[in-house]
């Protein structure tokens, strides 16, 4: 018997009914709700499959039917029993994805709000086909590229000009408008800081929009996304928990990294006032700072010192005599002829147990 019986979709159908009977639907506000998705999820031109699959054309589709995406056992099963993505399934599915599909390898916890997923559907429902498409025939005269008498000629490697500076004659230098679009590293001392400000709270609504599907709501972190918060005093135990609060040396790599690199799935999406948010929610998680209506800013960044700031030292090796002289290292009392291998790793325990046991930390 399918394990997604008639009733399931009738009940679907009804509370997604319902949904659009209290929200109207918003394209705009549903485009919002997909950037928490495309960490994992592509929709558009070219859209490719990533995490998940693509989600063009979903409406109307078996379920763990696309081809050229490795779906769960269990979703491909649910498909063959007649799943099929309509506003009902895929509202239901969306509320709270593992307990529709027990076994799905969908790690997204779900959107609680039923106005955020009414919104989400209509959104997608614009990357999909009308279910009856109007048959339209298009001549356009040309059948390929050989054949376009006005085609334009593409140059051949070997008719391209060879740049006359570099080493290797290759490119052109860049622009500084194209520098300053990578150019965005932020230094501790505060080298590089964007103006802006930003609040706790305004971070908090950001990080619960953009960043909780992955981090946890309180930077508890989602099965294998990193952990943001806590861990403080664990840098001695064997296995240490290394977050912002118990292990970053300095918070220019907090601001730097979310600014560079998240969300994921869509980097350079943040304004740098809502890195600035994001940031001092960071730190309101991790008790660096206590006051809800505390505001980061540029003015005041460099004020802000993270626990573990001491625990790092300067890399001093430029000091050292043969960095510095541009030396050779000193190097005295070595063998003649060509070295040997004396004992293989899986017999000299290069990583024994906390016992010390004989054989505990062999290769095998």
């Amino acid at each position: 018997m399918s394990r997604f019986p008639r009733a399931l979709f009738v009940a679907a159908f009804v509370t997604v009914a319902g949904a659009a009977a209290s929200f109207s639907q918003d394209i705009q506000a549903g485009e919002r709700v997909f950037r928490k998705c495309k960490a994992c999820h592509l929709v558009g031109e070219n859209a490719a499959n990533r995490v998940g699959p693509h989600l063009n054309d979903v409406f109307g589709r078996q379920a763990g039917s696309l081809a050229g995406f490795r779906y769960s056992d269990v979703m491909v099963s649910a498909g063959e029993n007649g799943l099929v993505w309509d506003e009902a399934t895929i509202d239901d599915f969306i509320a709270k994805p593992r307990a529709f599909m027990k076994g799905s390898r969908m790690s997204f916890v779900g959107l609680r709000k039923a106005d955020d997923r009414v919104n989400l559907v209509a959104y997608l429902k614009t990357f999909s086909s009308p279910a009856e498409p109007v048959e339209q025939t298009v001549t356009t005269g040309v059948t390929s590229p050989a054949e376009d008498p006005v085609q334009e000629k593409r140059p051949l490697a070997k008719e391209a000009v060879i740049p006359d500076h570099g080493t290797f004659h290759l490119g052109r230098e860049a622009l500084p408008a194209e520098i300053a679009a990578w150019d965005i590293d932020v230094r501790p001392d505060g080298t590089g800081l964007p103006p802006g400000r930003g609040s706790v709270e305004e971070g908090e609504s950001v990080y619960e929009q953009l960043c909780a599907v992955c981090h946890g709501d309180f930077g508890e972190g989602r099965d294998r996304w990193p952990v943001l918060a806590g861990g403080q005093e664990t840098l001695t135990d064997e296995r240490p928990e290394k977050t912002i609060g118990s292990y970053w040396p300095y918070l220019s790599t907090v601001f730097d990294y979310v600014r560079r690199a998240m969300p994921f799935g869509d980097a350079r999406s943040l304004s740098d006032d809502e890195v600035y948010a994001v940031t001092a929610y960071l730190l309101f998680l991790n008790d660096i700072v206590t006051d809800e209506g505390f505001v980061l800013s540029h003015e005041n960044f460099n004020e802000m010192r993270l626990p573990n700031e001491a625990g790092f030292i300067a890399d001093d090796r430029g000091d050292e005599p043969h960095m510095s002289l541009a030396a050779d290292p000193c190097i005295t009392d070595c063998i003649s002829g060509e070295a040997q291998v004396a004992m293989r790793a899986r017999v000299l325990d290069v990583t024994p147990d906390s016992d010390g046991g004989e054989g505990a930390g062999a290769i095998e």
